[in-house]
């Protein structure tokens, strides 16, 4: 990796190698320095410490996602109700995808987004806001009962956390998995459509 240019974005895809091969126990600054053919230093110039690091790492899976799920919220050529589906069978498709693709990653992240509380706050809030504009124009289209977007996004996220949540990646694996969250969003949008 010597050569190029030391950047943040270099030492992020580093430590994400390390975290991978030795977990989150065993991975150190030394380690990504190492990988990277460059001193401590260095890479301590661009990321103040360890933990620092680490958020680095986990902020960047999280908001890697955030673009697929944008799209599923902003396409107005689907019904709110379409579209909430579509947010939720994508989150939850990502987040399984991940965990079988990259099992030791992401039990990495588990640990991590444990580890850096405000970074997991800030994509828990980022995923309600998703929710609550979808809410907000189902209520204002006529699609879902009159209430509280904030209070119904968080609802439905909190409904839906064996789905998402990864304290609950070991279910994941189950073959009943897709069909069971399923029927979880039909219920949850059948609770909040228009009577």
């Amino acid at each position: 990796m010597r050569g190029e240019p030391l950047d943040a974005e270099r030492i992020v895809s580093a430590a994400e190698e390390v975290l991978r091969r030795h977990g989150p126990e065993k991975s150190t600054v030394l380690d990504v320095a190492r990988l990277l053919g460059v001193s401590h230093g260095s890479v301590y110039r661009h990321f103040p410490s360890k933990a620092a690091l680490r958020e680095a790492v986990i902020r960047r899976w999280l908001d890697g996602v955030r673009e697929d799920f944008a799209a599923a919220v902003q396409d107005s050529a689907l019904a709110p109700p379409d579209r909430l589906r579509g947010l939720l069978t994508t989150m939850f498709a990502m987040k399984w995808a991940k965990a079988r693709e990259d099992p030791e990653l992401f039990a990495t992240f588990r640990v991590l987004a444990a580890e850096h509380s405000t970074v997991s706050s800030g994509h828990v809030a980022f995923l309600l806001a998703q929710i609550g504009v979808i809410v907000v124009d189902g209520i204002a289209g006529g699609d879902f009962a009159a209430g509280e977007p904030d209070v119904i996004a968080r609802a439905i996220l909190n409904a839906t956390s064996r789905f998402h949540d990864p304290t609950h990646a070991e279910e994941w694996q189950s073959p009943e998995i897709e069909a069971e969250s399923a029927d979880v969003i039909s219920l949850i949008l059948d609770g909040i459509r228009v009577r």
